[in-house]
């Protein structure tokens, strides 16, 4: 019998008490759940920290990570490109990991037994990063570093290969662009031929609020759901653009310069960059982007294209 996939819930909902009860199943005879809290961030999925009290009275800090729909019209859960299986792929070959990465605890891919698909793993401890102008230079080395242990691993193979989310099949500016000329030429810089590079076990979302910190440590790497392999200036470029947005262009720079550093040389190429900032606007008719932010989106474009 065929099972009708679960509908996809918006972003932040509470799991439901059959998605409850199967948490405690999955921790064993006499598990409890006593703490349900939500967790910040996150378009993709609905995540919740768990306390849960084993039937032996042993305490299990988890997170509950459901999928919501990131695009109901390009990317729902039930898309080949966004699944709970890719995940759990990689969350195996993470296993192996040399820096701190949840590990799975349950799954229930396809919805049966929850409201949604669902993943059950382990919460790590620390919380996003929010440094001041004096603990940049060491929080860039460590986040830098943490990328050669994930690039270093074996598998890479197995994991879908590395895709643009914007396709360039619409090749509009965004709606409240100051410089249309400017995406103009973006548009033509990304649709050359990408340079070529190894493929690598990348994270493929690297950005400051998928770390964890702790007294200025690096604790964790989290949301491993669009894990690829592909080449590692995807992991470099996606830093730098989130970088570049909240603190500037010149920090941007740092970081690559930190990876410079810690892997012995690296050359990066620009149109990555480019590639990662475009992957931002939809295709679609209204081409919208936060007005407040199209500034500072230009400005780092401007200097990417300059480069190229």
């Amino acid at each position: 019998m065929t099972r009708t996939p679960a509908p996809c819930l918006p972003t932040g909902s509470a799991p439901g008490l059959p998605t409850l009860r199967w948490v405690e199943e999955c921790l064993g005879k006499g598990a409890e759940v006593r703490v349900v809290r939500p967790l910040a961030g996150g378009t993709a999925h609905t995540n919740h920290a768990l306390l849960v009290e084993s039937g032996s009275g042993s305490e299990h800090r988890l997170v509950l990570r459901r999928w919501t729909s990131r695009d109901p019209a390009r990317r729902g859960y039930n898309d080949a490109d966004f699944c709970p299986e890719r995940e759990i792929a990689a969350l195996a070959l993470l296993a192996g990991c040399e820096i701190p990465t949840p590990a799975l605890v349950a799954a229930d891919p396809a919805g049966a037994y929850c409201d949604v698909p669902a993943l059950l793993i382990t919460r790590l401890p620390g919380h996003p990063p929010r440094p001041s102008p004096d603990d940049l230079p060491e929080y860039l080395i460590q986040a830098a570093a943490a990328l050669l242990a994930v690039h270093a691993l074996n598998g890479a193979s197995t994991m879908p290969p590395y895709v643009p989310h914007n396709r360039l099949d619409v090749r509009r500016p965004p709606k409240h662009a100051l410089r249309p000329a400017l995406w103009e030429r973006a548009f033509e810089a990304a649709a050359r031929p990408a340079p070529e590079a190894p493929a690598r076990f990348i994270h493929r979302d690297y950005h400051a609020d998928n770390t964890l910190w702790s007294y200025g440590k690096l604790t964790g790497v989290v949301d491993w759901s669009d894990a690829s392999s592909g080449p590692v200036a995807v992991d470099i470029a996606c830093m730098r653009r989130g970088l570049a947005l909240r603190y500037g262009v010149s920090v941007a720079d740092r970081f690559l310069s930190s990876f410079d550093q810690v892997s012995g040389g690296h050359v990066h190429d620009p149109y990555w960059d480019v590639r990662c900032l475009l992957d931002l606007l939809p295709e679609d008719d209204d081409c919208t982007m936060d007005e407040a932010k199209v500034p500072l989106f230009e400005d780092y474009l401007a200097k990417l294209l300059s480069d190229c």
